[in-house]
């Protein structure tokens, strides 16, 4: 494990803004001045249709759930794998496991059983390409699942397709044969290439089409490159070996986290702080980002944005850390889904997990505008790249984009505490990941199936690399 700081090789202020609690501080000063002063430039604010909000997602929550609220799993990656109730995750594990299997000599048997610690790095694996691949692909994108021949679209067929690619070995480099190339480390992933990534997402320029390819791919490029740079450590592999570059695997990053000193035993229970994983993303993941970003003091922030409402009531310019946002979209998914991973396989509990937001992406901020709690101003209309008469298309780094986002966030927040109030429950009974799961994200996609049958899509279209949304 690398013995130095990750925070004290940037300034305060790129260290603050890759911080969980950066994300609520800076969306709310943005929601303040929408909601309360009513300083919004894209967005009016009406919060008398809340309520109805809170009603439309609890009416959700007790369709799928009724009131078993404690079986809502929490929102992960893992969901999305599991589309048509097939449990394609539980069944992987049980492979690995060697249950079911029906191995030729005992020697090979022996090989078949795969420790806990072990099934935990390759699930972070999957989830890590699985999460950094799962940007929006656009309304007509399909995938058919080999197995199933089921077609699958969006979020579910571009886990299903991430699923397939893992099994079959594409992010490993090693020429292993069988479930030992159920893995990825840094040689496989920079073997990936457009053309590569198209094919086993059967991709087709007309007849399948999906956006950001290229995005898609550069960042799992990207990452391969990380896990070999890997400045901290995060991927150093276990304790006492030494693992080549080439084979270097985001699983390790549970080696690294089982072996930090904050990591503790309470009560038979193996306790793992929260904002130490999220720095294994925000400093292990930062190379990864496409240079186009936001840059503060030389470095690429990722999914931070400058916004004009910040940069007037800091009196400050655009590209002063003041007037800059952070969502952190992806890389909260990530860590969501990662938790769940290692909870599942390791019965690890992590703590500290209290600054984690909803997600301001185009499900949970559509549920917003298609409810009416959030009105797009004739600006947002102005800032559109779409022709007259389509849905608005805007670049996800336009301030109105920014803005909705941030609004987002806070709203999700709001309609949490509101749903909790009408049922009577507690943070402990129904967190936000749950309501995120249950309520929000599925019923912004239900809401936009409703309005807009032929699609499905947003209400704003988000014109995106592959790499935000």
């Amino acid at each position: 494990m690398s013995a130095s700081c990750p925070t004290s090789t940037v300034s305060p202020a790129v260290a603050y803004l890759r911080t969980l609690p950066a994300v609520r501080e800076r969306c709310s000063k943005i929601f303040n001045a929408v909601a309360i002063n009513g300083e919004g430039e894209y967005f009016t604010y009406d919060a008398s249709k809340e309520q109805a909000v809170a009603d439309y997602c609890i009416n959700i929550i007790h369709r799928d759930f009724g009131t078993n609220y404690s079986s809502i799993p929490p929102h992960g990656r893992w969901r999305h794998f599991d589309v048509g109730s097939i449990p394609r995750i539980t069944t992987l594990l049980s492979s690995w496991a060697g249950v079911n299997a029906k191995p030729a000599t005992p020697a090979s048997a022996a090989k078949l059983q795969v420790e806990p610690i072990e099934a935990a790095r390759r699930l972070v694996d999957l989830f890590m390409v699985s999460v950094l691949l799962d940007a929006g692909a656009g309304p007509t994108w399909k995938y058919e699942e080999k197995k199933t021949g089921i077609s699958y679209s969006r979020s579910e067929g571009l886990a299903v397709a991430s699923l397939d690619m893992f099994i079959e070995g594409r992010f490993c480099g090693e020429t292993a044969e069988g479930e030992s190339r159920h893995k990825v480390d840094s040689a496989g992933l920079k073997n990936l290439s457009p053309d590569m990534l198209a094919i086993d997402m059967q991709v087709h320029p007309q007849e399948n089409p999906m956006t950001g390819l290229e995005g898609r791919t550069n960042l799992l490029v990207k990452l391969g490159n990380a896990l070999v740079s890997d400045q901290f450590g995060f991927f150093s592999g276990p304790q006492g070996t030494t693992v080549p570059p080439s084979q270097r695997r985001p699983g390790f990053l549970v080696d690294y986290l089982a072996a930090h000193p904050s990591t503790k035993m309470n009560g038979g229970t193996t306790q793992v702080s929260l904002p130490v994983l999220w720095q294994v993303l925000m400093y292990g993941l930062a190379p990864i980002w496409p240079a186009s970003r936001t840059h503060l003091e030389g470095i690429a922030m990722g999914d931070v944005w400058p916004n004009p409402t910040l940069a007037k009531l800091a009196s400050v310019s655009l590209d002063n850390e003041a007037a800059m946002v952070p969502f952190h979209k992806l890389s909260q998914w990530l860590c969501y889904s990662l938790v769940e991973a290692m909870e599942k396989t390791l019965a690890w509990q992590f703590v500290d997990a209290e600054h984690g937001t909803g997600l301001p992406e185009y499900r949970n901020g559509g549920l917003f505008v298609d409810l009416g709690v959030l009105i797009p101003k004739e600006s947002l209309s102005k800032a559109s790249t779409a022709g007259e008469g389509e849905l608005p298309a805007i670049p996800a780094e336009h301030a109105a984009i920014v803005e909705w986002r941030a609004m987002t966030v806070i709203l999700l927040d709001r309609t949490a505490e509101n749903i909790r109030n009408k049922l009577g429950l507690k943070k402990e009974q129904l967190n936000l990941k749950q309501v995120l799961e249950a309520a929000t994200w599925k019923g912004g996609r239900e809401i936009a199936k409703h309005k807009r049958p032929l699609t499905g899509g947003p209400p704003i279209n988000v014109v995106s690399d592959g790499t935000v949304f």
